[in-house]
Order: structure tokens, then C-alpha cells, then sequence
């Protein structure tokens, strides 16, 4: 649409950000990004997330629209071309409690919320089956909604040395996060690199720990 001003707040390591990268990608929106520093949050977030001043945040003519799967349902509203086959992403979303759950925990409490993250994930095996995709064969909102849970459950593993993907039993969700990336090329340029990430997280995981035992 002519004349449209689309604006994303996010930060480069957040999960739910890249969601929306995805999406404004693969629907060939241009926007502007602005890169928000989580503990110097700035103006423009809280003026337009005045509340939970979270990311992301995207702002569409001066409208801002929080929350990522919010976010994903309004772009596929609005930008009703390369539609991206909605599907109910809320059942799925109950994976992400215990992938962070399991990151921030320690001891029994850690071991209780990763069993529930397994089994979570084992579940996202059962639904994407044999299939490459969500979608079958092309990325739909679905796999846009979670594909990134595989990346950050992988990083969360190496980083707590808590295993939460076997490959023996969930095969087809180790294959189903580079599927995605190797399907798109687009969506791979705006993804961080996973040594990157895992820098991010270990130094973010140490100050939790800091945190808690102090």
C-alpha cells in the first residue's frame, strides 16, 4: 500500500521479534527497524507500550499493535497477499514457558519444567508429521509462529546442559528449523548467528544466577 509508514520495535536476540522479521519479510513489506537497548528502553517504546513496555512493537501508520502473535495476525489481516495459511498458533505457544522455564530454574523446579518442554515439543513432532512444513509444502503462519522455539530450545540445551530435543524421537523438528531457513533465504539473513546468540544467553544466564544467589 502507497504511502505506508511500518515501524518495528524489537531487540536482535528476542525470539518474538524475529517472528515478526519473518512475517514483514516474507510478505515483502518494507519497513523501519529500531534496534531498543531492554534496559535503556527507549522513549519511542514507552510512549507506544506504555504499559508492559515490552518488545516488539510494530507501528503501522502511527498505530502501535503489541504482543507477536498479535502482531502475525494483524500483518496477515491487513497484507492479505502471500498469505501465510493461518493456523491456531496458541496451542503451540505453551512451549515457550518451559524452553525459558528451563533456562531460568534451577534444580528440581528445572527438571520438572524441562520434562513438560519435552513433552511440549514432542507434540510439535506429532503435528508437523512427515511434512517439511506446517504449511505442507510452503511456510505458513505456523511455522513463522515457531520455528525459532528449535533455535533458542537448542541454545537453552548447550547453555544449562539440559537436553530438551532427542534426536531420535523428534527427527523431524531438528531438520524443520533449517527447512524453514533453507526455504527462504530471506528469513535466514535476518536471523543471528547461533554462536551469537549463545555469547548473548550464557552472559544473560550468569547474571541470573547472580541475581538469585545474591
Amino acid at each position: 500500500m502507497t504511502g505506508e509508514k511500518v515501524k518495528l520495535l524489537g531487540n536482535w536476540a528476542s525470539p518474538s521479534a524475529l517472528r515478526i522479521h519473518w512475517a514483514l519479510k516474507l510478505k515483502g513489506i518494507e519497513y523501519d527497524y529500531q534496534e531498543e537497548d531492554l534496559p535503556n528502553k527507549s522513549p519511542l517504546l514507552l510512549q507506544y507500550n506504555p504499559v508492559h513496555k515490552k518488545i516488539p512493537v510494530l507501528v503501522h501508520n502511527g498505530k502501535p499493535i503489541a504482543e507477536s502473535l498479535v502482531i502475525l495476525e494483524y500483518i496477515e489481516e491487513t497484507w492479505k497477499h502471500n498469505p501465510l495459511l493461518p493456523e491456531d498458533p496458541y496451542e503451540r505457544a505453551k512451549c515457550v514457558p518451559g524452553i525459558f522455564g528451563t533456562f531460568v530454574k534451577v534444580g528440581e523446579e528445572q527438571q520438572k519444567i524441562a520434562k513438560e518442554a519435552r513433552e511440549n515439543l514432542k507434540i510439535l513432532e506429532g503435528e508437523l508429521g512427515k511434512k517439511h512444513f506446517f504449511g505442507d509444502t510452503k511456510i505458513g503462519f505456523m511455522d513463522v509462529a515457531s520455528a525459532w522455539i528449535i533455535c533458542w530450545a537448542q541454545i537453552v540445551e548447550e547453555v544449562v546442559d539440559i537436553k530438551l530435543i532427542d534426536a531420535e524421537e523428534m527427527p523431524s523438528l531438528v531438520s524443520w528449523f533449517q527447512n524453514v531457513l533453507e526455504a527462504a533465504p530471506i528469513l535466514k539473513e535476518c536471523t543471528p548467528p547461533k554462536d551469537k546468540l549463545l555469547e548473548h544467553n550464557k552472559g544473560f544466564h550468569k547474571m541470573l544466577v547472580a541475581s538469585a544467589s545474591s
